[in-house]
């Protein structure tokens, strides 16, 4: 009776290759404990990003103290951020998304032109400017506004459960979507 060896642990197996492409054909997003865990990812990547714009902008101004020109450098920042995820999402992914084989598309499935990768970009604010303002209204600091922020960001990522393909809202109104993308096999040289 002939036995049959387990797959290869490096190679797929069916039901591990239909379940994203399935998923990817009907335009449903990835799972958003995997979306989450990249936009987690991300955010510990833009400390680096952060860090570099900061000292730039404080060595270009001369700035000596961490609340001068304050609102020039979160201006800056906004710019650099822009910049950074507008080239990146017109490519394809940024690196986290890459990391977690995530790819934003637009509608039809091709990658993003940069005009609608800075409305994406505008409207991930969606993410961050609710609550800021309600901490400015109620004139929370410290542990409420980080609470608040907090608490928006989860019911923000929840909501996505109430659109049809499981997107996240902003990717809706910016007429992009993000999609599982299985980066192609390595091709193995020869000895």
């Amino acid at each position: 009776m002939p036995v049959s060896s387990p797959p290869h642990p490096r190679q797929p197996t069916d039901s591990v290759v239909s379940a994203p492409t399935v998923a990817a054909a009907k335009g449903l997003a990835p799972a958003l404990r995997r979306r989450m865990a990249c936009w987690l990812y991300e955010g510990m990547l833009m400390f680096g990003v952060v860090f570099v714009a900061a000292y730039l902008f404080s060595t270009l101004t001369q700035t000596r103290h961490a609340l001068d020109n304050r609102h020039a450098l979160q201006a800056f920042l906004f710019v650099v951020f822009g910049i950074y995820f507008v080239w990146f999402w017109s490519h394809g992914h940024t690196l986290a998304m890459k990391t977690w084989h995530i790819r934003v598309v637009d509608r039809q499935g091709r990658p993003l032109s940069q005009p609608r990768a800075l409305l994406r970009y505008v409207l991930c604010w969606l993410w961050f400017l609710p609550p800021l303002a309600l901490v400015r209204v109620l004139e929370l600091s410290g542990s409420g506004a980080a609470a608040m922020v907090m608490g928006w960001v989860v019911i923000w990522a929840l909501l996505s459960r109430f659109h049809p393909q499981g997107q996240f809202w902003h990717d809706a109104l910016a007429g992009t979507r993000l999609v599982h993308h299985e980066p192609p096999p390595r091709q193995q040289k020869k000895k």
